[in-house]
Formats: C-alpha cells, sequence, structure tokens
C-alpha cells in the first residue's frame, strides 16, 4: 500500500491515500469500472484517478482496458484480506456517539483487542480529513466505548439497534464511526480509524 502512494512509486507524487486504494479496490470488485465513474466515486480529480489506475496496474492488482478496471487474481487476494478485515459498514445519523454530519462506521473484525484509548484512531481519522473518529468494542454482547467503557445501548439505543442490526459485531471486534462534513470525508475517515486496527499487510 505504501508503495502505491509514496513519492518513489514511478510517475508523478499522487494525490490520493491509502484509503482511496482501498476504496477503489472496493468500487471495482462490485463491477467492471471506467475511470470518469471510478473518479466521482472516489471524489477525485481525473488526473490522480489516472495514476491511482496505473499504479494500481503496475502493481498487478488490476486489469485496465476500454471496457474498465477489473481485479487481477492478486487484486482479489488482497480485497479478500481487507473485506475479511472490514467485512460490513453502514451509516448512521448524528448522536451523542458522533462528531459531524455525515457519518460512517465500519465493523472491524477482532480488533478490539488494539484499542487502547480510541486516541489513536481518532487522529488517524483526522489526518484523512475527518472531524474525527468514535470507537466502540464489542465484548459480552455489549457494546461500550473507551477509555470509561461507556455502554453505547444506555447512551443512544437507537444507534446501538443500527450497529448492532446492520454490522453484527461479535465479541473481540470492534465499530470505529467517521464522522465529518462530508460523506466522503467521513468514510474516508473511518477506513482510516480501522487501519490502525489492522495487521493484515503494511499500510
Amino acid at each position: 500500500m505504501e508503495k502505491l502512494t509514496g513519492e518513489r512509486a514511478p510517475g508523478p507524487t499522487p494525490s490520493f491515500t491509502v484509503m482511496h486504494v482501498i476504496k477503489a479496490l472496493e468500487l471495482i470488485a462490485g463491477e467492471q469500472i471506467g475511470r470518469n465513474k471510478l473518479s466521482k466515486e472516489l471524489a477525485l480529480g481525473e488526473g490522480a484517478t489516472r495514476t491511482l489506475i496505473e499504479r494500481l496496474k503496475n502493481h498487478g492488482l488490476i486489469t485496465a482496458d476500454r471496457a474498465g478496471c477489473a481485479l487481477s487474481n492478486e487484486g482479489e487476494k488482497v480485497w479478500s484480506a481487507l473485506h475479511a478485515a472490514f467485512p460490513r459498514k453502514t451509516t448512521i445519523r448524528r448522536s451523542k456517539l458522533t462528531l459531524g454530519s455525515f457519518n460512517v462506521a465500519i465493523l472491524v473484525k477482532n480488533g478490539a483487542g488494539k484499542i487502547r484509548s480510541g486516541m489513536e484512531q481518532r487522529d488517524a481519522a483526522l489526518i484523512a480529513g475527518a472531524k474525527g473518529a468514535t470507537t466502540l468494542i464489542c465484548s459480552r454482547g455489549r457494546l461500550t466505548v473507551p477509555p470509561e467503557q461507556r455502554d453505547a445501548s444506555e447512551e443512544t439505543p437507537e444507534i446501538y439497534r443500527v450497529l448492532t442490526e446492520k454490522l453484527k459485531p461479535g465479541d473481540s471486534d470492534a465499530v470505529v464511526i467517521g464522522s465529518a462534513d462530508t460523506f466522503e470525508k467521513a468514510e474516508y475517515g473511518a477506513l482510516a480509524a480501522a487501519l490502525t486496527l489492522f495487521n493484515g499487510f503494511a499500510t
């Protein structure tokens, strides 16, 4: 992942991030997609999207032709690892748990044990352009907010219901919520926070 976004990679210094790479893989995994649509979905300029596609091709993660982009065998392996770690996501409304008008929650499998205070996840979301991130831990069938371990079902019962129904967290899982003033920044903030809990490969 660092090679895709780092300055040492071939071509111009990219204006996209690891989060854009992950989102691109998700979109391409869903359907064969053209550059213009990919640019729109990623909220990236055409030049940055062109560079991203070239980097993904050069690293053997996608194929690209006039019909659009598709995952290669190696790309499918990388996406499978990411999807296994972050299998579900959902949007939630503003509440006591969130910090912005747009909020995206991502389930992180087996991520609870890597969380301390939640500050690392918040900082990662801020760097990604979000207003911050809220981290929850699933233990004994409950979602709690570290470090005080506040019970989410008592603080925001409606949001708790949405998170448990849509994300289906199990014991030892974590939920990270990225918050921002736009959907794209909220999603990228959530992804950045989730990546701090992922050890599948270097990011």
